[in-house]
């Protein structure tokens, strides 16, 4: 049974960093950047639009698996602001144990600093006897240790309910998630790598199959398909019982990664999202809504009603654009390049700059607002370009496609996807940005930094 001594507010014990240094790099900065590249170098550009219920991702060090658990945490970025709590279940590698233990502690450390452990939270469990204490079996786990990085980098502040998970059943694992499920505040994130020390071939064959188990939500894999099979297997089956849709990410090997292809080790991860998920179409629409609400507010036009409750996926942190026409010319547009405020007060804010205090516009008038249509662009993430000329910056562009950002010499330009309806050579495209941005047009594109983005953009039908 859970003791007492875990949920006792006076406990003052720290879990410190077992493995920094060795799976990932002990120096803050270090990691920083290091965590940092690899989250850049997720290249999944489409915009989304809700935050992933639960993640699997692998724990080996960062050179082997960390660009594959990068395009998980990269999926949660959304959630910043949103997820307060991570409950984490990964595999006992060191010290066996029954059930899922947790550390006895009130906090761990890492480079990056100190998560709390969620004592209210633990206290939800102290009637389920799988739950046990077991600082020996936390003490030199990386399973779970190497994911915290990721996770400060990508949420910022959250509380931690850290499970080494023993010998158990899906269902007692089961049992857990569901008492913790909780709202959009609680993510889970299941920590497993695949087959280990197969031939490269095989390995890619038994992973393969693997992986498709998992999309099919099975749970009952076995130790040779998964070592994180037991929390895995409990977690897919809450995520059956409650409908959740899994998405695979990302999944390679050793040998792909690092390592030799002799004896290799495989790694995947998926995000899985509650099936309340909003579709693009209805997210438009009431993008749109807002961003006219905001307007005609400042206009000092009756305020449409809003919901009592507002949807989840409004609070999610978000980078938007909203562009104000008149009778088919641009009549204001204004934006956010970086995720960092609710998706509705980014809307709306971008909404009353584009129309009031866009510079190269005086500010709307009354009068001209029945002849104006809205327009919302929803940003993917900005992901640096690189390149070692102008030659191969050009090859890499996809017209129609990107927004690029040019950042130089301390200034800084931006062009939306939709630039290139009126300037579709990518040259031109270029050299237009820089010249919006006010960089000169002597100074190389190789002395600039260049991230490119896409957007999900959703355009008002006609004027009203």
């Amino acid at each position: 049974m859970l003791g007492k001594v875990i949920v006792n507010p006076a406990m003052t014990s720290v879990r410190p960093a077992a493995v920094a240094g060795m799976f990932y790099p002990r120096d803050p900065r270090q990691l920083l950047a290091e965590v940092g590249e690899l989250l850049d170098g997720v290249e999944r550009f489409a915009p989304r639009l809700d935050v992933p219920k639960m993640i699997v991702v692998p724990h080996a060090g960062y050179i082997y698996s960390g660009a594959v658990a990068a395009a998980a945490y990269d999926a949660l970025a959304p959630g910043r602001g949103i997820v307060r709590r991570v409950v984490m279940l990964g595999p006992v590698h060191r010290v066996p144990v029954r059930g899922l233990a947790l550390p006895g502690s009130a906090a761990f450390d890492t480079p990056l600093g100190r998560v709390p452990v969620d004592a209210e939270a633990i206290a939800r469990l102290a009637d389920l006897p799988q739950v046990v204490a077991s600082a020996a079996a936390h003490a030199q786990e990386h399973s779970l240790e190497v994911q915290l990085p990721f996770l400060q980098r990508v949420l910022g502040e959250f509380s931690l309910v850290p499970f080494a998970v023993g010998a158990a059943r899906p269902a007692e694992v089961a049992a857990v998630i569901e008492r913790l499920w909780g709202g959009r505040e609680t993510l889970f994130v299941l920590s497993t790598d695949l087959s280990h020390y197969h031939p490269y071939d095989e390995a890619r064959t038994i992973d393969a199959a693997t992986v498709g188990r998992i999309g099919a939500l099975a749970n009952d894999l076995d130790h040779q398909e998964a070592c994180g099979a037991t929390p895995l297997n409990g977690a897919l089956l809450a995520a059956r019982n409650r409908g959740l849709r899994i998405e695979l990410l990302a999944a390679c090997n050793s040998g792909d990664s690092a390592g030799g292809k002799d004896r290799v080790v495989g790694y995947s991860s998926f995000a899985l999202y509650e099936p309340d998920s909003v579709a693009p179409q209805a997210a438009g629409a009431e993008l749109i809504e807002i961003a006219r609400d905001a307007i005609a507010r400042q206009l000092g036009f009756p305020a449409r009603a809003r919901a009592a409750a507002e949807p989840s996926w409004l609070q999610q942190s978000a980078a938007t654009f909203v562009t104000l026409t008149k009778d088919g010319k641009l009549r204001g547009c204004i934006g956010s390049l970086s995720a960092h405020r609710p998706l509705r007060e980014d809307v709306a804010d971008n909404a009353r700059r584009a129309a009031f205090h866009d510079p190269r516009f005086s500010a709307l008038a009354r009068e001209e607002w029945p002849r104006c249509r809205v327009e919302v662009s929803l940003l993917s993430p900005p992901k640096p370009l690189h390149f070692a000329d102008e030659t191969d910056l050009l090859a890499q562009l996809r017209p129609g496609e990107d927004g690029l950002i040019l950042e130089c010499e301390g200034r800084r330009g931006t062009f939306l996807p939709q630039v290139w309806e009126t300037i579709p050579e990518p040259p031109r495209f270029l050299n237009e940005l820089r010249r919006k941005a006010g960089v000169s047009a002597d100074v190389p594109f190789s002395r600039c930094r260049v991230l490119r983005y896409r957007v999900h953009k959703w355009k008002q039908a006609t004027p009203r």
